[in-house]
């Protein structure tokens, strides 16, 4: 385990103040970004949290602006294809919802509030309006990127050869039964085959990945239909693998997972781009997806994830942006699977960038790495770093959410924002008040 990082010093600190630009939640703020951003073509909008407002209502503001001024057709958010397609459905004026709450309803397994929220809803009512001003072969789509919906995505998959090849749709019903004698749970699957009291299936889920690769399209209007089934046959293909990988090793389900999401990007990418200019676009995942995973302790210990990935294949083309606070309330379980809650979080621990983020003594601001000027030595020497997923454990916070980090090799630009609110849930059972100890801060035991 490394060291704790050094505390800050004068110097360093003044060199992030003469950087730092105030963010005042004007979408003016956010004109440096617009421009250091340039032409990338993948922009990556992280969050040190699954549940704070003030991140989320910054994405959405960076992300209308990237659709409408910059021409991006595509916001990928952490979140599985099927149940994304639905809300992209509305957004482009199809499917039967006639409201964003009503197409975020897919939104079901937990976290529901990680989509199911008010800034989320806003940004979809904004993106149909958006949608509705412009020809159709410019319309922004929403995309999820992520391999848990194992069993929905197979439905789909059915679902789409029943209406285009019968006989295809049965072979991929006897392939997928395969799964029928484990339930609906994919980890009691993973468990099972690993530990060798079940055979895999996996030789079906790529038997039908692979016959349907080889499918021909029917026509112009099966061309977006036969890709969503080929993206659901390999989200199946890869949901198999990482359920059993998740028990075969400390990294091995989480570096599949990654590798699964970065490739469904770069498959929406060419998809996006046939015969036209290259499709620029907006992803949403939390930090530790995003920030380029070869800068931290984790990548040391064999991590690897989206931002690395696509930065080691687009380079430039790649901008990411990170996401700090230094304290507040987040919307965050006790547990998995529990209801999210309104929680306070602990102030940031001394040797952190959360830490010396709020000595910079501004509210909220903007950090562009390649601005940072003499500031950049200090800051690249690794600092503690804070991630807070869906579960908060403030009783063992320095070994539940933080890690080392050298940020200005992990992001590209961080916002930081010093004493952050909760997100607004769509859902009654989320976002009830919750009080958390704080006398176990600084040292999270």
């Amino acid at each position: 385990m490394e060291e704790d990082a050094p505390e800050l010093s004068a110097a360093l600190l003044e060199g992030i103040r003469a950087a730092a630009l105030p963010v005042s939640g004007r979408a003016s703020d956010l004109d440096p970004l617009i421009d250091s951003i340039g032409d990338a073509r993948f922009v990556l909008l992280g969050e040190a949290t699954h549940g704070t407002h003030e991140f989320y209502q910054a994405r959405a503001t960076l992300t209308r602006r990237l659709i409408a001024e910059h021409g991006f057709r595509a916001l990928v958010v952490e979140a599985d294809w099927p149940t994304a397609l639905r809300v992209d459905a509305f957004v482009r004026g199809n499917g039967q919802d006639t409201t964003a709450s009503g197409a975020l309803g897919n939104f079901q397994r937990f976290p529901r509030w990680m989509w199911r929220n008010r800034e989320v809803e806003e940004l979809v009512t904004w993106l149909r309006a958006h949608n509705a001003t412009v020809p159709p072969e410019q319309r922004a789509g929403f995309y999820g990127m992520d391999l848990y919906s194992l069993h929905d995505s197979m439905r789909e998959v059915v679902a789409y050869l029943d209406t285009v090849d019968p006989d295809a749709a049965e072979r991929a019903r006897q392939r997928y039964a395969c799964f029928d004698s484990f339930g609906p749970e994919p980890h009691v699957y993973g468990r099972s085959t690993t530990y060798g009291q079940a055979d895999s299936c996996e030789e079906q889920v790529w038997a039908e990945l692979v016959e349907l690769q080889r499918r021909r399209t029917r026509g112009p209007e099966d061309v977006d239909a036969r890709f969503h089934a080929e993206q659901n046959a390999r989200l199946v293909a890869n949901a198999e693998a990482y359920y059993r990988a998740v028990y075969a090793g400390r990294h091995e389900g989480w570096n599949l997972r990654d590798t699964h999401m970065a490739d469904t990007v770069d498959a929406l990418a060419a998809h996006l781009s046939r015969g036209g200019p290259p499709a620029r676009l907006v992803i949403w995942a939390h930090n530790s997806h995003l920030g380029d995973a070869r800068a931290t302790q984790l990548g040391d210990e064999g991590e690897l994830n989206v931002g690395q990935l696509l930065r080691e294949r687009h380079g430039a083309a790649t901008y990411s942006v990170g996401f700090t606070t230094y304290t507040g309330v987040v919307i965050a379980a006790h547990e998995w699977d529990e209801p999210g809650l309104r929680r306070r979080i602990q102030p940031a621990m001394a040797g952190s960038y959360e830490r010396l983020f709020h000595e910079v003594g501004l509210p909220a601001f903007l950090l562009r790495m390649a601005e940072l000027g003499e500031a950049a030595g200090g800051l690249h020497e690794r600092r503690l770093e804070r991630a807070i997923g869906v579960v908060y454990a403030p009783r063992t916070e320095r070994w539940s959410h933080y890690f080392h980090a050298n940020l200005p090799a992990q992001f590209d630009a961080v916002l930081h924002y010093d004493d952050t609110r909760a997100l607004r849930p769509l859902d009654a059972d989320a976002g009830h008040e919750t009080e958390d100890a704080p006398d176990t801060y600084p040292f999270g035991l």
